[in-house]
C-alpha cells in the first residue's frame, strides 16, 4: 500500500510497534473506537516509513505516536492524545479538561513519558500480530 491510497475516511495512528505502552494504548483505542474511525500502522513497518516520508516527518521529530488524517493533516505529541479522546468520546472525554494547559507544557510531559517508555513499560521483540478479527484495522 502507498500513502496516496490510504483510506481518506479513516484516521491513521502511527505507533511504536515494539513499545508496551503504545501497544496498550492501541488496544484501548480499538476497544473504544465504536465508530470504526481509526486504522493502525507501526512506525517500524514499510508503510509506516512511507507515510513518514510522505508527510515529511522525521523520526528525530517524534518517535512514538502520530495521528495522520490522509489528505488533511497530521498531529504529534499531546495533540494526538486529545484528538483521539475527542473522537472516542464518552467518559474518556473528561480527560480533555487537561487540554486547557499550555501545549508547551503538555508536550514536555509527553516527551518525558516517551523518552522513558521502554524503561517504565518495557518493549517487545516484534510488532503486534493482530487477530484475524482485528486484521482489517492494521494497514500494511
Amino acid at each position: 500500500m502507498e500513502p496516496e491510497s490510504l483510506p481518506k475516511d479513516k484516521k491513521i495512528i502511527l505507533y511504536d510497534g515494539v513499545c508496551n505502552l503504545c501497544d496498550t494504548t492501541i488496544q484501548f483505542v480499538i476497544r473504544h473506537d465504536k465508530k470504526d474511525t481509526f486504522r493502525f500502522v507501526a512506525l517500524q513497518s514499510e508503510l509506516g516509513e512511507k507515510i513518514l516520508k510522505h508527510i515529511g516527518v522525521s523520526r528525530d521529530k517524534t518517535d512514538s505516536t502520530i495521528l495522520y488524517e490522509p489528505g488533511k493533516a497530521y498531529y504529534i505529541k499531546s495533540d494526538v492524545a486529545f484528538r483521539i479522546l475527542r473522537e472516542i468520546g464518552g467518559i474518556h472525554s473528561l480527560l480533555l479538561v487537561f487540554s486547557v494547559f499550555p501545549k508547551s507544557l503538555l508536550d514536555k510531559i509527553y516527551d518525558y513519558v516517551a523518552r522513558n517508555r521502554y524503561k517504565w513499560y518495557g518493549q517487545k521483540e516484534s510488532c503486534l500480530v493482530p487477530t484475524p478479527e482485528l486484521k482489517a484495522k492494521f494497514l500494511e
